[in-house]
């Protein structure tokens, strides 16, 4: 994430820090190695502050470039997968330089790498774009990862909100994921009484706790 006291929130695609951003893609390559975790969020960064989004685009997805390609071969080096997130700047962070999957899958097919894949977060998903259903579809190929939060409150999914995720659940099995599906919400209570929303879920799908089924005991 680079150094969050001085502001930032990543270093990939922000210029003049590519020497930062290379020593801090180790250090994390270093830790997942240690605990076992194949994949890395590769974090764009943050718009220089004062500087316009526009006049800056095309240094920043020069940069981003670039240093996807340097990621891309080192991960390759321990069989990993580098993920990028698009995060909304409607609500969460408004200069992030990262905004949607269609700015992701653009930037992942100039880079190139088959390592490197969509993270796609669909609470950001949903603000920015909405049309989940057609977003999954058409950028399934590419997503390494989903992560899942309600809108617009970012609790859990059975909280009140936009998004309907017995659907969506089903709609991903129907696509043939077969991911994690990272809970990256903000629980009303405790991380236990937020999950009642699983064990509902699983009871629907007429499957016992742990996700497994009679049948498949």
């Amino acid at each position: 994430p680079g150094d969050p006291e001085a502001g930032e929130l990543g270093l990939a695609a922000v210029p003049g820090r590519q020497a930062a951003f290379r020593q801090a893609l180790e250090a994390a390559v270093r830790y997942a190695r240690a605990v076992g975790c194949p994949r890395i969020h590769v974090m764009a960064g943050r718009i220089p502050l004062g500087t316009d989004r526009a006049a800056v685009a095309g240094e920043m997805e020069t940069t981003f470039i670039e240093n996807l390609r340097y990621a891309a071969d080192l991960l390759s080096q321990e069989d990993m997968i580098g993920l990028l997130e698009p995060i909304n700047n409607r609500i969460t962070d408004p200069r992030y330089y990262l905004n949607t999957p269609h700015q992701a899958a653009a930037i992942l097919e100039k880079v190139g790498r088959p390592n490197l894949k969509l993270q796609l977060d669909l609470f950001h998903c949903q603000i920015m774009d909405g049309n989940l259903s057609r977003n999954l579809e058409t950028y399934f190929p590419l997503i390494g990862h989903i992560q899942i939060a309600q809108v617009p409150g970012r609790h859990e999914p059975d909280s009140p909100g936009e998004l309907n995720f017995p659907y969506i659940f089903e709609l991903l099995e129907s696509l043939g994921y077969t991911g994690y599906v990272g809970c990256e919400y903000a629980p009303k209570g405790d991380t236990l009484e937020g999950l009642g929303w699983l064990r509902s879920y699983w009871e629907s799908r007429g499957l016992q706790h742990g996700g497994t089924s009679e049948a498949a005991k």
